[in-house]
């Protein structure tokens, strides 16, 4: 086998070169051909780091100083940065040089990654690979509607299932959906209220009803026998049940799935997608039941009505795969569950010391941290400053000096939320809890101090959110 010379006068790509060269001007490249506001914000919070290297749940700045990663990409990065084991199979996947996407064969990836996916999925017997979490849910959409013949899909209030237009349809927040109508025709119902879904159901419209086991926006786990009660009354009405795991699944509750924590659901469709990709190359999954699939793809002349064009790609594959082998055989999962008790009820103990704590909730190692109004004049009287500029200013008060001071990348929960999530790396151990921890508390101390660099950094952010109003 030979290989083409380069052109003549012309240089051979080299990518550790173009980065000592051009690294340095990351931010002004992205605030010239991209996003021009991401740059922008975070140089105002101080966010504006330069990272050069990361291993496990830590990243390197350039002055060779760790940070902590408590948010691991959004749930990404399940396994941390640069798992040896991933690493190596997409090394040994592009190695071999497979013919990959021929569209008109069957190469064995797919079908074996589905097959341990499916493994650890009881009651689901079929897969269809997309490229994201978005991907995943648009794919459940349509299928749904398919297969029951119906055009309304309900939601519940303050959910986020995507920003791609259908599942933009289905996400509960007002600040994503502004500006992007008409969107599809499905109905929000509070998280929860059973009364509310069988309203909704006895229209006899109603294709299916999506939900998050935990929702990612303030961290809100379904009420203890909601899923299964709810599925009894979709089921009744012959609509299905659509469980997004995008951020919940592969062990980020302490089981591998958010909705194994409840007895007797069994839903019709999953979304999976984030961690599956072991932080390297995007994938989603849609997992559902035999009847679903047979009914969409029911003849060889549908047999391409729903594909994506990168699905099931060889790199994708092998990294899905490899994600899979390490859970099974590091325990992440029982680490993610031990783990994250040991964080959630250190932090929990913290609320009776702290009156602008109320709350710490959330499952295996996904956490949220809810701040609220406090009961001394002196802290209500900055904290109303505070909400009367904008809300969530307080959480974005407690996340910046766990950066700056303490090395520890964390993020709010949501627009308007006085929340902060935790989603690190399920690798996680007892150092990263004393860690995070310490520096929390550290952080919690200068807050209610009453002064101090923290409430200075609150009056520049009450400044910025007064100006941009």
């Amino acid at each position: 086998m030979t290989t083409a010379e380069p052109a003549a006068g012309n240089e051979e790509f080299d990518l550790g070169r173009l980065l000592a060269e051009r690294g340095a001007e990351r931010y002004e490249l992205h605030a010239r051909y991209l996003n021009h506001q991401l740059p922008r914000m975070l140089h105002t919070i101080g966010f504006d780091k330069v990272y050069e290297r990361a291993e496990g749940a830590y990243f390197w700045d350039a002055d060779g100083q760790d940070h902590l990663d408590m948010l691991a990409g959004f749930g990404v990065m399940g396994l941390g940065r640069h798992h040896p084991v991933v690493r190596k199979a997409l090394h040994d996947v592009l190695d071999a040089r497979l013919a990959d996407l021929t569209r008109f064969d069957c190469q064995p990836l797919p079908g074996l990654l589905a097959e341990r996916l499916l493994a650890h999925s009881p009651h689901l017997d079929r897969v269809f690979f997309g490229n994201s979490g978005t991907e995943a849910v648009e794919t459940a959409l349509k299928f749904a509607r398919y297969a029951t013949g119906r055009p309304r899909v309900l939601y519940c209030d303050h959910a986020f299932h995507g920003l791609t237009a259908g599942s933009l349809s289905v996400n509960g927040e007002n600040g994503f959906r502004d500006g992007f109508a008409p969107l599809l025709p499905d109905t929000a119902v509070p998280l929860g209220d059973l009364d509310a879904l069988a309203k909704e159901l006895a229209k006899g419209d109603v294709a299916a009803l999506i939900v998050e086991p935990i929702q990612g926006k303030g961290v809100h786990e379904a009420p203890p026998g909601y899923l299964r009660a709810a599925q009894e009354l979709l089921h009744g009405q012959r609509a299905l049940l659509i469980l997004d795991e995008v951020q919940t699944g592969l062990g980020r509750t302490g089981d591998f799935y958010g909705y194994q924590h409840e007895e007797g659901v069994e839903p019709d469709l999953v979304c999976v997608a984030k961690a599956l990709s072991g932080g390297y190359v995007p994938v989603g999954a849609t997992l559902g039941k035999e009847w679903i699939f047979k009914k969409v793809y029911s003849s060889m002349d549908r047999v391409l009505v729903h594909s994506a064009s990168f699905g099931s790609n060889a790199q994708a594959m092998a990294a899905g795969l490899a994600v899979l082998s390490v859970m099974e055989n590091e325990g992440i999962v029982a680490n993610a569950r031990t783990t994250g008790e040991l964080l959630r009820s250190r932090l929990a103990a913290l609320v009776e010391r702290y009156e602008l704590l109320r709350e710490v909730r959330g499952r295996g190692l996904m956490i949220g941290i809810e701040f609220g109004r406090p009961r001394s004049l002196k802290l209500r009287g900055r904290w109303t400053m505070l909400q009367a500029a904008r809300k969530g200013l307080f959480a974005q008060m407690v996340v910046v000096p766990l950066l700056q001071r303490h090395r520890i990348l964390t993020q709010v929960s949501g627009d308007h939320l006085e929340v902060i999530k935790l989603i690190p790396p399920l690798i996680i151990g007892e150092r990263e809890v004393d860690r995070f921890v310490a520096a929390f508390t550290e952080v919690m101390d200068d807050a209610h101090s009453g002064g101090g660099l923290m409430w200075d950094f609150g009056k520049t952010l009450v400044k910025q959110a007064v100006a941009n109003r």
